[in-house]
């Protein structure tokens, strides 16, 4: 898996959240959302997230929340239809990753032992997955694994 460390900005977010096992439900999600964003003009040159804020491991599937975002404007105006929030910047180890369910089940396996063996730990964050430009049609994302500032 190809990566790179990239210090992210903090970004204000319109977001919409699913809660439920992870699966086809997420993708329900983050098609509502583009559709929403398609319909105020704003996929043009996107930025969108796909943010699973549980890990499946320790909370129970029916409880796992599952956030679809788009990157808005500072002076952006939403409405009561979507949320609003923002994403913390930092630095981050980004992995592209092919946007199957198969290849993002294999790439967060061998995320954390790329991280350790990387000599990373990670910091207190979400795990971003990021779909930048062409990426929005394009069957790539990068998933991005927020990391303390120093090496171990």
């Amino acid at each position: 898996m190809k990566s790179k460390v990239e210090t992210l900005p903090n970004y204000r977010i319109a977001y919409m959240r699913g809660v439920g096992p992870y699966g086809p439900a997420n993708i329900e999600v983050m098609e509502k959302l583009k559709k929403w964003a398609e319909e105020k003009n704003l996929l043009i040159s996107a930025t969108l997230f796909a943010i699973p804020q549980d890990n499946p491991e320790t909370t129970l599937p029916e409880n796992c929340r599952f956030d679809a975002c788009i990157v808005i404007s500072k002076d952006y105006q939403i409405d009561a239809s979507i949320c609003e929030g923002e994403l913390p910047g930092g630095k981050y180890l980004i992995f592209e990753v092919k946007h199957t369910a198969q290849d993002i089940q294999k790439a967060y396996a061998d995320i954390f032992p790329s991280l350790q063996s990387m000599g990373y730990k990670m910091d207190d964050k979400p795990i971003l997955e990021r779909y930048i430009g062409d990426m929005i049609s394009n069957p790539y994302c990068e998933i991005c694994v927020p990391i303390k500032p120093d090496k171990v």
